[in-house]
């Protein structure tokens, strides 16, 4: 397991580097730049700031003198926000965003994985039809839709939750749900296809014809194996928790990285862009690898080779 972590971890460093040099020169050839919003700037301050930040090199040395900082971790100061480098702005968003994919994750396996269970053991029934019916619903409406709904019917209708903010713990219930449940309608039909294949197997016959109850047959037997659909979705699935936080952070106004990464892309900082893109695919990676280790765990079939 040592041996496959590490060939793995090293096999991120052509991946970082390569992820980097493409993010770098395609918000370098992007129109406009980080100071062409500001009002009425005189050139002869814009080519000081130029000057400071570097961007008034060759496009080459500029890209040599950001990969020898990037080296060192450090993913140099940005554009938009003075006195604050990127790793400063990482280091206090992305808590936000972590508890908000945690809560959001929560959600979608608390929904996704009794539903897919509950269809899987009575297939073809309304019990199936009616929670597959609500996932494919779920797979079907994005969350630049539902957020918009929710905030209208439990916020501005109800009362019941604030329509934007991050200061109390109800103000996580509304983003939570939100993402959460487009996630759950993929578990939730992951889960069923996983069950419905452990349960026709002949083990689960076997077991059955033991005298084995359901709840043991189900839980001792069936789920490990059934779920294992499902832990390969994790990987990908938190990802896109964290990296989807971007449209659910910006609706309901959440101070987390995600909202930050949008209005760094809409003002141009280049290094905010590049450090958060660098961020994100860091936490990527290292997500699969650890959806990889705990599948081996689930299946003893598997190999780390």
């Amino acid at each position: 397991m040592f041996r496959f972590i590490a060939i793995r971890l090293l096999q991120t460093i052509p991946v970082l580097l390569i992820v980097a040099t493409v993010t770098f020169f395609m918000v370098r050839l992007a129109p406009g730049g980080p100071f062409s919003a500001e009002k009425k700037i005189p050139a002869e301050i814009l080519k000081h700031l130029e000057a400071y930040y570097g961007l008034n090199k060759p496009l080459l040395d500029q890209y040599t003198d950001y990969m020898s900082r990037l080296v060192r971790g450090d993913l140099g100061p940005s554009f938009k926000y003075e006195n604050r480098t990127v790793n400063e702005v990482i280091a206090s968003a992305f808590p936000v965003s972590l508890e908000l994919g945690f809560w959001s994750l929560l959600v979608a396996l608390a929904l996704g994985i009794p539903a897919g269970v509950i269809a899987a053991r009575h297939p073809n029934t309304a019990t199936d039809h009616v929670p597959m019916g609500l996932a494919m619903a779920g797979i079907c409406l994005p969350t630049f839709v539902l957020g918009p709904l929710l905030i209208l019917v439990f916020a501005l209708m109800a009362g019941w939750f604030n329509p934007m903010g991050w200061d109390s713990p109800r103000d996580r219930v509304l983003p939570a749900l939100v993402l959460g449940a487009h996630f759950a309608a993929y578990v939730a039909r992951l889960t069923r296809s996983g069950m419905l294949e452990i349960l026709s197997q002949d083990f689960i016959r076997t077991a059955r014809a033991k005298g084995a109850d359901s709840a043991r047959i189900l839980f001792r037997h069936a789920l490990r194996g059934g779920l294992l659909p499902t832990v390969s979705f994790l990987g990908p699935a938190t990802a896109g928790l964290l990296t989807g936080s971007f449209v659910i952070e910006t609706i309901f106004q959440i101070p987390g990285l995600g909202r930050y990464f949008v209005m760094a892309a809409f003002n141009r900082d280049y290094t905010l862009v590049l450090g958060t893109v660098l961020f994100y695919a860091t936490l990527i990676i290292l997500l699969n690898l650890l959806v990889d280790i705990v599948q081996v765990w689930l299946n003893p079939k598997l190999r780390f080779e």
